[in-house]
């Protein structure tokens, strides 16, 4: 099951479109849903029993979009709604406990597109227990690569496990960009070929046995100095897919997520996963 957050936004109804391309392809059902305050949805009685009706209208205007937007795009997936009670943020990752993945739109109704990632982004990334997809930017025409950040750390074997599978899934080359030596460590010479070797052979080590996995996935893999964040936009630039992972622990969001995926959340050109690297191995 892959679940969807909406929210009546234009940004919700793209992670819609790209949510059910996306259970089409794994052949799964799709969940639009949409959070609202757990009163509006119980309410049928006394005071503010009219704004809860007004409320509960409101969503089911905004599921009805939802819904239509994913069939319109696959018509024969499999699609339910719906209405969540709580925080949209607590509520979509509650509810996304055994799904597969969780997207959302990159902000919600104000947002400016291209500068700010919303609170329900952020906060869902930070604490889904899934996979989180955010869907910043939908490419206009898909070019068949998929781009994955690789850092030599142990947790970045679920990312790696994600995108071979994602890009064997599609048909897609994965490009595998590692970006090295960023802050310069004293005494280090860029020129030095020594250096470069090490960060080549680190690459190569991370990849070690996927191909073997997935022998139908090319791949391309792309060693580049310099700040990841930076790197990681660069090469994500016209591509279908950004994958990272997380790096950070802790409870709190800024302790959960690492520093790169914290920012790619704002930079990347392209949807965005974000990989749990704590989750069981495929």
């Amino acid at each position: 099951m892959i679940i969807v957050g909406v929210d009546g936004s234009r940004a919700g109804l793209d992670a819609v479109a790209w949510a059910a391309r996306e259970a089409a392809l794994r052949g799964v059902p799709l969940t639009v849903a949409y959070a609202m305050p757990r009163w509006a949805i119980e309410t049928r009685s006394g005071r503010y029993a009219d704004v809860a009706a007004w409320m509960r209208d409101g969503c089911d205007t905004v599921l009805a979009a939802g819904r239509e937007r994913a069939r319109r795009e696959q018509p024969e997936l499999e699609v339910v709604t719906a209405a969540l009670p709580g925080d949209a943020r607590d509520a979509l990752t509650r509810a996304a406990e055994d799904a597969q993945l969780l997207v959302v739109g990159s902000h919600g109704v104000g947002g400016v597109r291209g500068m700010l990632i919303g609170s329900v982004a952020y906060g869902v990334t930070a604490h889904a227990t899934c996979d989180v997809v955010v869907v910043r930017a939908l490419p206009s025409l898909p070019r068949g690569e998929i781009v994955v950040g690789v850092d030599g750390s142990p947790r970045s074997r679920a990312v790696l496990e994600f995108a071979f599978a994602e890009a064997e899934l599609r048909g897609a080359e994965l490009r595998a960009v590692h970006a090295w030596a960023w802050p310069r460590p004293e005494g280090f010479d860029p020129a030095d070929p020594e250096s470069e070797r090490d960060e080549q052979l680190v690459l190569k080590e991370t990849l070690a046995g996927f191909g073997d996995l997935h022998p139908d996935v090319t791949v391309i893999e792309e060693l580049v100095h310099g700040h990841p964040v930076e790197v990681l936009r660069q090469a994500a630039a016209g591509a279908d897919l950004l994958i990272v992972g997380t790096r950070g622990y802790g409870t709190f969001a800024g302790m959960v997520l690492g520093s790169v995926s914290q920012a790619m959340l704002h930079e990347s050109p392209c949807p965005l996963v974000v990989v749990r690297g704590d989750r069981p191995a495929l």
